[in-house]
């Protein structure tokens, strides 16, 4: 018997509860591998060459018709970003700003330092992300539909406490476009190590292996 069924949106439960404030969700690809190699090397080994192939990776994930009023970057506290040197969600989401003529809005802030969410267990997570984001200038978002941008989708607690703000804001749409996807069916919620890669959501499109992933990424860099 299927541990996982699907309902009549074809989403299992663990994808029901990872949308929660979400309305679409886009993945590049699976968190293994070699995609997995490349999003590591430019987030923490600081290689922001990377970003405009990754991006290009992002823009053929999402569907031709979709549309939208703004894109938001998955903002980063200033201390973190002071740490690290960049917002690695901020880079990959200006060549997509770019290719649609819209400018990237930066209405949504981390309202608190909260500890990194990589190692934490599905609960922690949780706890971590709620009421870590604040909005300057709400009315600018009201009625709007919101394309909200990050490198990694993982049990999305991030993704939904970012998106219920949005939606407090008066945002009607919230859309996460992400590289990857981590596939969470039989992941332990009180462990943090997590399953293997992704399998296709409600709005999720994976069109490339990992491998080809890569493939394309390198050249891309390459080109560059």
């Amino acid at each position: 018997m299927d541990a996982y069924p699907l309902d009549e949106h074809d989403l299992c439960t663990v994808c029901r509860e990872s949308l929660v404030n979400v309305d679409t969700a886009y993945s590049f690809g699976s968190y293994e591998g070699a995609l997995r190699k490349l999003i590591h090397l430019f987030k923490y080994g600081k290689v922001e060459s990377l970003a405009a192939p990754l991006s290009r990776l992002l823009i053929r994930a999402l569907p031709v018709e979709q549309r939208f009023d703004a894109v938001i970057a998955m903002p980063m506290h200033w201390r973190k970003r002071w740490e690290r040197g960049f917002n690695q969600a901020e880079l990959l989401a200006r060549p997509i700003v770019r290719r649609y003529g819209l400018k990237l809005a930066n209405n949504l802030r981390r309202a608190r330092y909260t500890t990194a969410q990589a190692g934490l267990s599905e609960s922690n997570r949780q706890a971590n992300a709620k009421n870590s984001f604040s909005l300057r200038r709400p009315e600018e978002l009201r009625g709007k539909r919101i394309l909200l941008v990050d490198d990694v989708f993982t049990t999305g607690a991030t993704l939904r406490a970012a998106a219920a703000a949005l939606k407090q804001a008066g945002a009607v749409h919230v859309s996460a476009l992400t590289l990857a996807r981590v596939d969470r069916r039989g992941f332990d919620t009180g462990s943090a190590s997590s399953g293997k890669a992704a399998q296709s959501a409600q709005g999720e499109r994976c069109p490339l292996s990992a491998s080809k992933a890569t493939d394309a990424a390198l050249a891309g860099a390459g080109a560059n």
